[in-house]
């Protein structure tokens, strides 16, 4: 884990109140798989004390660059929006774990599933299996269509598939109303998105192989707050707890309590 400015070289707006950020350092090199995250510093923060976890999307070690896709919403993600590119920004990272791509075995088929901003961490996780060879499927959901992004990115690697929550754009409904519609089969599952959407699958899938990643608001990043604690399923007396920053926040599929 690193601190350092990062030199903002792109940034974009790329759906309503999505946005895309590449950012070049030698943090970069500090990756260790597709899953990890920032802790960012907004810009103009004297008011604000907490930095705001945001998973990295890609990298590239080559040029010392990577990605971020954040959705503004807050007061520090709408100062990040109003960031220039060539401006620095004060991050940690790379935080946490990430999904367990290197445990997937030749042959095996990979259901990949994002809901809104959890769809990021999951595009490098896809261009990691692809080159191994895995065969992917995609789901992605969504509130509407203005919202959507990387469907044509996801596409490039395999089957997709988008729901919408008003029917606007795809298939209305959720990801599991797709995968049941489509009956999509799969060896091994990662997805990541809003909690109860993590809930429905493993409450669909009980039996399934993967892992989920946790969207959590964070205080320090590190362990040490434990402001983002959540319980183990084998919790049988209330003591037993998981801290999404340091123990994930990746984790295995029915491992922790949603």
């Amino acid at each position: 884990m690193k601190k350092e400015n990062m030199t903002i070289t792109n940034h974009r707006r790329i759906a309503r109140n999505i946005y895309e950020m590449e950012l070049e350092g030698k943090l970069v090199q500090e990756t260790a798989g597709p899953g990890q995250f920032l802790h960012i510093l907004p810009p103009a923060s004297d008011s604000m004390l907490l930095r705001r976890p945001i998973s990295i999307c890609k990298t590239d070690k080559k040029t010392s660059r990577l990605t971020i896709i954040y959705r503004a919403e807050g007061k520090g993600t709408n100062q990040l929006a109003f960031a220039p590119e060539e401006s620095r920004l004060d991050v940690m990272g790379p935080l946490g774990n990430g999904f367990p791509a290197e445990n997937v075995s030749p042959g095996e088929h990979v259901l990949l599933t994002g809901g809104g901003i959890g769809v990021p961490p999951l595009y490098d996780t896809a261009c990691d299996l692809r080159e191994k060879g895995i065969e992917l499927t995609t789901v992605l959901g969504f509130s509407d269509k203005e919202t959507v992004f990387y469907e044509e990115r996801f596409r490039e690697l395999g089957d997709v598939y988008v729901s919408t929550e008003d029917g606007s754009y795809g298939t209305a409904g959720f990801v599991t109303d797709v995968i049941a519609s489509e009956k999509l089969s799969f060896d091994r599952i990662f997805a990541c998105g809003p909690v109860p959407m993590l809930k429905a699958l493993e409450d669909a899938y009980p039996n399934a192989r993967g892992s989920i990643s946790l969207e959590e608001r964070m205080g320090c990043g590190l362990g040490v707050c434990l402001a983002c604690v959540c319980r183990s399923r084998e919790d049988s007396d209330g003591t037993d707890y998981r801290k999404i920053c340091s123990d994930g926040p990746v984790f295995s599929w029915g491992e922790v309590l949603l």
